[in-house]
């Protein structure tokens, strides 16, 4: 008995509302040179290898489709197929694996020639780019009614089919239609069809891609089916560009997530304690290998250079009030103490003429630019015309004091010139002098007003090297400070104390300055005329403890006759005031902590005086209390007893000098302070 014929139910689906399960997937069509479905009636025959099998075309065209969800599905089956079963439950929801697929079709080699179908026209054999893609809607099947039913196995043949010519009608669109999955079939041997007429790609499982034609063209249906009416044109014409997919690239994972896809091992679920440990598992290393090249960098750095700190007192002030001096009664005076200060003045400090004191500044500028050493003459001085011309001038008329000895072509030592300069006052050996130096008196007067600026001399004018013309001016201020700058040469101090000088012809030359060999008297100039008066710069020293400590003065304008008397005893009581109000102090006692040696990482070494420490001054005094490193370097490390210091009080040839020693050892910085420095 013949089953009751399956009348084929089809729903029409809405066109212009798309399900809200819609589905994607991506075709690719290619061009396809011939195709060709059995006749009805007719056994399939194998494909012909042709000349173009097996080769793919270079106008292979991608097309989009659209997986909708109908609201039911629809079948058709001819009279004679048996009624299909009823899909299981759960078929109508196919899988999304089945909603979305990739489908690739492929030129075959040859297909049998269809005998129905009309052959192409002439100049038609490629379609237009328009013709190549198409927009496919595969709609999703809630339930199949019908199962497509099996054509029969058919033989494969013997002879070769014919090449088919490739179709020049319109190519037919086609539609994606999931259905249920088909029930097993009998098992029937595998039927053998060459390579090349193979697909290159099957549609998934449990599904059907039925090729949809345009308007007006029927499909060709298969042995024993039914035609099914196509979908209507409107559905595809709505399909605009904004509902084509695009392939768009996914946003990077975290690492972990990476690492995770990589071992197959999913990431745990996060939570702060893991979130922290993993943190911690990432930065410990880091934070590790920073702190050992942090480490490393700190302990191969050099060292920084120790220092000496002080924390004594860095001044000391003498108890009393200032002392009064014995000022002179007319012209002009000044005291001071080398390295303590000024103890005071007396008079106008203007420019005056200070007649043979000029010779002090000759003498400066020539033990300056030729130093003599100690025990030694110095260089030799040829002897010209002009000085032995200059020495027979020694008399009282002319008022010129000059070394009458001396004689043309005649050498005298450097150290014997500077002795006729400052004993006798011989104003031709200072004319010589000025020659031999600069090659003229007037270069070398130059160079006296130069030296002068560079003193601070800012009263004195010079004009000739012997004082003996009145336009030469000072102060005794400004005096005093060439004094203090004299009593640092030691050659010329030995010169100056002498009371008499023997020439090289053995003449002895007394000393004009009769404040020598007495009181500690250390001589300098005088400069006596008649219109400068009694002029005297003289020197002096006091010995206070370990130090011998100097005092420098200038007396100008002494106009009283004798005048030379005069200004020696106005210089006298000067000096002497000043010798007895020098006194000393002890600032700092012997062992006493002064200061410590940093070495620049936080260590401290004390470091003690290794003597007391008397300063010299007068009363109301301040002077400055100094530590240094005495012109060295303080040691990385040193035992205890180690010197490494100065402590310095005054300054100038007034220096209390007294070295410090270490109190303790003196190590080197440890491992900790040097990690732990910072600059």
């Amino acid at each position: 008995m013949k089953p009751a014929e399956a009348k084929p139910t089809a729903e029409k689906p809405k066109a212009d509302e798309p399900a809200d399960s819609e589905r994607t997937a991506v075709f690719r069509a290619v061009k396809l040179d011939s195709a060709s479905a059995p006749a009805p009636g007719r056994e399939p025959k194998p494909a012909e290898a042709g000349p173009a099998a097996g080769k793919s075309e270079d106008s292979e065209r991608t097309a989009v489709f659209r997986a909708v969800k109908p609201a039911s599905g629809s079948g058709s089956a001819s009279a004679s197929t048996p009624a299909p079963a009823k899909p299981a439950a759960g078929a109508d929801e196919p899988a999304d694996s089945e909603r979305t697929a990739v489908f690739r079709a492929v030129k075959p080699a040859s297909a049998p020639a269809q005998a129905d179908e009309a052959k192409p026209a002439a100049g038609t054999d490629k379609p237009a780019d328009s013709e190549r893609t198409a927009v496919f809607r595969v709609p999703k099947v809630d339930a199949l009614k019908a199962e497509t039913p099996k054509p029969a196995a058919a033989k494969p043949a013997a002879a070769k089919p014919a090449t088919a010519k490739p179709s020049l009608a319109k190519p037919a669109e086609a539609r994606f239609t999931p259905t249920a999955p088909a029930k097993p079939a009998e098992s029937k041997p595998a039927e053998s069809r060459p390579a090349e007429s193979r697909p290159a790609a099957e549609a998934p499982k449990g599904s059907t891609f039925v090729p949809l034609r345009p308007e007006g063209i029927a499909p060709t249906p298969a042995a024993g089916q039914l035609p099914k009416p196509p979908l209507p044109a409107s559905r595809f014409d709505r399909i605009d560009q904004a509902e084509r997919t695009t392939q768009q690239p996914l946003p990077p994972k975290p690492p972990l997530d990476m690492l995770a896809d990589l071992t197959n091992n999913p990431p745990p679920p996060p939570s702060p304690m893991r979130t922290a440990v993993r943190r911690f598992k990432i930065y410990a290393p880091l934070v590790a290998l920073l702190a050992i090249i942090l480490a490393v960098v700190q302990l191969v750095r050099p060292l920084p250079e120790p220092t000496l700190v002080m924390t004594a007192k860095s001044s000391y002030t003498f108890d009393g009030t200032k002392p009064q001096l014995p000022w002179p009664s007319e012209g002009q005076a000044y005291m001071a103490a080398a390295g303590l200060g000024t103890l005071g003045q007396s008079g106008e400090q203007k420019p005056v003429p200070i007649a043979s004191v000029t010779k002090s500044m000759t003498a400066y500028i020539i033990l300056r630019d030729h130093p003599i050493k100690k025990g030694e003459q110095g260089q030799m001085i040829d002897v010209d015309k002009t000085a032995e011309t200059e020495g027979k001038k020694n008399d009282s008329v002319n008022n010129e004091s000059t070394l009458d000895t001396v004689k043309e072509g005649d050498k005298i030592s450097e150290y014997d010139a500077i002795a006729a300069l400052m004993i006798p006052s011989a104003n031709n050996i200072a004319r010589l002098l000025a020659r031999w130096d600069s090659g003229s008196q007037e270069a070398f007067v130059k160079k006296m007003n130069d030296t002068a600026k560079e003193l601070g001399m800012t009263n004195t004018t010079y004009t000739d090297p012997s004082g003996l013309d009145a336009t030469t001016v000072s102060t005794a201020e400004d005096q005093v400070k060439l004094g203090l700058k004299l009593v640092e040469i030691e050659t010329l101090l030995d010169i100056t104390k002498k009371p008499s000088w023997v020439d090289p012809s053995g003449k002895n030359w007394p000393n004009w300055n009769r404040l020598v060999p007495y009181n500690d008297s250390l001589g300098i100039k005088t400069g006596t005329t008649t219109k400068a008066g009694g002029n005297l710069l003289f020197a002096a020293q006091k010995k206070v403890g370990n130090t011998n400590q100097l005092i420098v003065g200038a007396v100008l304008g002494q106009h009283k006759a004798p005048i030379i008397d005069t200004v020696i005893a106005a210089s006298k009581q000067l000096m002497l005031a000043t010798q007895k109000a020098l006194q000393g102090a002890t600032v700092v006692k012997k062992g006493d902590v002064v200061g410590y040696v940093d070495d620049g990482l936080g260590g401290r070494t004390p470091v003690v005086a290794t003597a007391d420490v008397q300063a010299v001054g007068w009363a109301s005094l301040t002077v400055d209390v100094k530590l240094s490193n005495g012109g060295g370097t303080v040691p990385q490390t040193a035992t205890a007893g180690t010197e490494v210091g100065v402590l310095t009080v005054g300054e100038g040839a007034s220096q209390v000098k007294v070295p410090v020693a270490l109190q303790g050892d003196l190590a080197a910085p440890g491992i900790g302070s040097k990690l732990t420095r910072v600059g």
